[in-house]
């Protein structure tokens, strides 16, 4: 009895240790009744369970969508200070052209908005903005190649270089119409050799000796052709006697 009651009260203090597991399982062993725990909690950071920690597709494309957004109200604020700017050149410019003569009609200067806008002058030259958007580029656009004719963030310079341009246009074109009313004289003719006047070129002298040539082998040919009709004479005159 003093055993069966010591075994008893082992037992009942084992049970009343909240640190052993319960279920009757011992050394360590999980009872096969009791059902499987998760080792992370949902809601918590669980691979491949998608908690509130985990990256939502929907929440980056809206940042995707706000970051484009800016950077395209950054761009158009940037292309319409390029447009304030040269809207500032023509401002400049228009009392240089409005001297040009009527009847002339090179010049027409009108902004071209677009991703890059340009201020045309003529056909050919236009202002630009420089990669910081602060310079100025007047540039001269030919069939083979492209010139910068003045590059500067000064708008004054900028009026000055496109002044030039014009001038130097308008001088092309008076050139350009005289030429036209007087036209160039005729060469004078060649004078007569005479004993102070330079030696024919050597093509002169071979073309003439070429000539002299082709004279013989044409008076040679004439006289043979002769000599065979005085021949066929001969024989049909003496022939019948």
């Amino acid at each position: 009895m003093d055993e069966r009651g010591a075994e008893a009260d082992r037992t009942d203090a084992r049970d009343a240790d909240p640190s052993r597991p319960s279920g009757g399982a011992s050394n360590g062993q999980r009872d096969p009744a009791l059902p499987l725990r998760p080792a992370f909690p949902f809601g918590k950071n669980e691979p491949g369970l998608g908690g509130p920690t985990s990256p939502c597709l929907a929440a980056a494309i809206r940042a995707a969508r706000v970051e484009v957004a800016d950077r395209a109200q950054a761009l158009g604020d940037l292309r319409e200070a390029e447009i304030a700017r040269l809207e500032l050149l023509r401002e400049m410019l228009e009392p240089v052209l409005a001297a040009v003569p009527p009847e002339v009609e090179l010049f027409d200067a009108g902004l071209v908005p677009g991703d890059h806008p340009r201020l045309f002058i003529d056909m050919v030259a236009f202002v630009e903005m420089g990669r910081d958007r602060r310079t100025y580029r007047f540039v001269q656009d030919r069939r083979h190649a492209r010139t910068v004719l003045h590059e500067g963030d000064g708008v004054t310079a900028t009026v000055a270089a496109v002044t030039a341009y014009v001038a130097r246009r308008l001088v092309e074109r008076e050139q350009f119409l005289a030429s036209l009313a007087h036209p160039e004289a005729p060469a004078p003719a060649p004078r007569r050799a005479g004993p102070g006047a330079p030696r024919p070129r050597p093509a002169r002298r071979a073309l003439r000796v070429a000539s002299a040539g082709l004279r013989l082998v044409v008076d040679g040919f004439g006289l043979v052709t002769l000599g065979a009709l005085a021949w066929l004479a001969f024989n049909q005159v003496f022939g019948r006697l």
